[in-house]
């Protein structure tokens, strides 16, 4: 059986795992960066839409609020390796970045790949070893501490310590199908539940049933998602696209979150979420700026004079929403139903009964337990040696640069921490 000997093994190429190699080579770690698939960077090539989204430059307080998964367990990390640190360090490597709509962090070449590229030479210049297309079969813990890992083709490779950085169960095609809890649990892990988040929402709606508005985005609307008992859960402002099976988009995937979280806590039951396809406007406002256009063309069907005011296709589902015939004129509207025709626009009603699936999300709720895992170097509070990094751990956020931000923040945390502790250690032996 082969073995060879290093500081720090990191386990996963993805955002989280590259910057944990580089930071941990960077401070003479002898770096071993395993890989089961055959590439490197296959979740940051396809991040942010194609773009990679590297970071969020809000400020930090900002920044934990659009972080609903534990938060706040990054605060010790931010304030090492924070989002003005990330800007920092690409711009170091030669990657320009721009600002673009909600603080967002994009290369100027609006290509992932100029950022995978960077962090991946700047990892191969720094001396790291990759083993590519080697999945672990197990890490190696002994005595109550970690001695390495074994790979399924049996190779054993030894180090002190091993950095977990594999993600969690969504977007499998990148390599993340949940590999890390095991060997977490193996060290003695709590696993808290899986759960779908910044996950498409499913509709029963008939008109969604129907492919009425499918490919239609909005830009722009707020959405609120209500409890069975009538209270609001949560509101998120964005663009949204209806689809074939429901509703997507960043505002959709946002409130993904609290559709999971809520059918965890009361059951698979159907919420109601409301669309404010107008969210400038008052109720008010347009209701009297729509009246005005129907007293203007008074012998037009009103499906026809409100074009150019609405989404063609949500004129029909409106109008019906307000017990309007389509072809109804101003002479016989009544202002009763033209109230309830512009407080549909305001409210527009879906039924959701759930998000697509854990496998189809693009971030995993839940992981392992941050209560186990010390914040300030994000190594486990059980086994000595083993860190953690990313998506892994029961951490998570809306999408906008937040999620890669956790990512690259834990990878560095974890890859300067283990890198000191293997070197003391050896140092320690020394004398």
């Amino acid at each position: 059986m082969d073995t060879s000997n290093y500081d720090v093994i990191v386990v996963g190429g993805g955002p989280a795992g590259l910057m944990a190699a580089a930071s941990a080579s960077a401070e003479g770690a002898a770096v071993c960066l395993v890989e089961k698939g055959a590439k490197l960077g296959r979740k940051l090539i396809i991040s942010g839409g194609g773009r990679c989204n590297v970071t969020n430059a809000k400020e930090l307080d900002e920044l934990i609020k659009m972080m609903p998964g534990n938060g706040r367990f990054m605060h010790s990390a931010f304030a090492q390796f924070g989002n003005q640190d990330i800007i920092s360090y690409f711009e170091g490597l030669g990657v320009a970045l721009k600002e673009e709509d909600h603080g967002r962090m994009f290369p100027v070449t609006d290509k992932a790949s100029t950022v995978a590229g960077a962090l991946i030479d700047k990892v191969r210049q720094q001396g790291v070893t990759f083993r590519l297309a080697s999945p672990v079969q197990r890490v190696l813990y002994e005595q109550g501490s970690v001695r390495g890992i074994q790979l399924k083709s049996g190779e054993t490779l030894l180090a002190p310590c091993v950095i977990i950085a594999v993600g969690g169960c969504s977007v499998p095609q990148t390599g993340s199908t949940g590999d890390g809890y095991s060997w977490a649990e193996e060290a003695g892990h709590t696993i808290t539940d899986l759960y779908p988040t910044e996950v498409p929402l499913v509709a029963s709606d008939p008109f969604i049933r129907d492919r009425v508005l499918q490919g239609l985005s909005l830009r722009e609307v707020v959405l609120t998602l209500y409890h069975p008992k009538g209270k609001k859960v949560s509101t998120q402002t964005g663009d949204v696209i209806f689809t074939h099976f429901g509703l997507s988009g960043p505002a959709a995937l946002r409130m993904g979150h609290y559709v999971s979280v809520t059918q965890r806590s009361v059951g698979q039951v159907p919420l109601s979420l409301t669309v404010d396809i107008m969210p400038d406007k008052t109720q008010d406002e347009i209701f009297a700026e729509s009246w005005s256009r129907m007293a203007d063309q008074p012998k037009k069907a009103v499906k026809n004079v409100m074009k150019g005011f609405l989404p063609e296709r949500m004129i029909p589902l409106l109008l019906k929403l307000a017990d309007i015939p389509e072809e109804m004129t101003y002479d016989h509207l009544s202002k009763r139903h033209w109230q309830k025709f512009s407080a549909a626009i305001k409210r527009f009603p879906l039924t959701i009964t759930g998000t697509l699936s854990l496998s189809e999300a693009f971030i995993t709720g839940g992981g392992v337990s941050v209560k186990e895992i010390d914040p300030r170097t994000m190594q486990s509070k059980l086994m000595p040696g083993l860190f953690f990094a990313g998506e892994v751990m029961d951490v998570h956020a809306h999408t906008g640069g937040y999620n890669i931000t956790i990512a690259f923040s834990s990878g560095y945390v974890a890859g300067y921490h283990s890198a000191r502790m293997a070197l003391e250690g050896k140092t320690e032996k020394s004398l």
